[in-house]
């Protein structure tokens, strides 16, 4: 069994995975559009170059998305994206990186139970959460 979170995009949904792409070091394995689908009849003209389903492998694991139509996108609430890492630098770069144009939650620091910890909604609206384990 596979656990995959599925998130939700406003129209950026291209957009996002590309950044997430380039800053997580995965790889986009699929990126279709609503146009030349039979999901194409049910949104608008506009809509047909959006994001009808999206994979991003990184390493074993993998994100997926989609642009939800207007009349069908909520804001996230009520869970985050957990990124689980050992190398607090790595973790640091990847937290920086999400940081950017982003609303902190949590700063990234130090805390009693990691090494690093911090949390944050990224400018797509994703929230994550990014935990370095304590060290050795």
């Amino acid at each position: 069994m596979e656990v995959v979170p599925y998130l939700n995009f406003d129209g950026r949904c291209a957009e996002a995975f590309r950044f997430y792409e380039k800053v997580l070091g995965g790889k986009i394995e699929t990126l279709m559009t609503f146009g030349g689908t039979p999901a194409e009849s049910f949104v608008p003209p506009e809509w047909r170059d959006k994001v009808l389903h999206a994979r991003l492998n990184i390493g074993s694991e993998a994100l997926m998305g989609t642009d939800a139509p207007p009349d069908r996108f909520e804001q996230p609430k009520g869970y985050s994206v957990t990124l689980q890492l050992k190398d607090p630098a790595e973790a640091e770069r990847i937290f920086r990186a999400l940081a950017d144009r982003a609303t902190i939650k949590m700063p990234f620091e130090k805390t009693f139970w990691a090494e690093k910890f911090g949390m944050l909604v990224d400018r797509f609206g994703t929230p994550w959460t990014i935990n370095c384990d304590p060290a050795a």
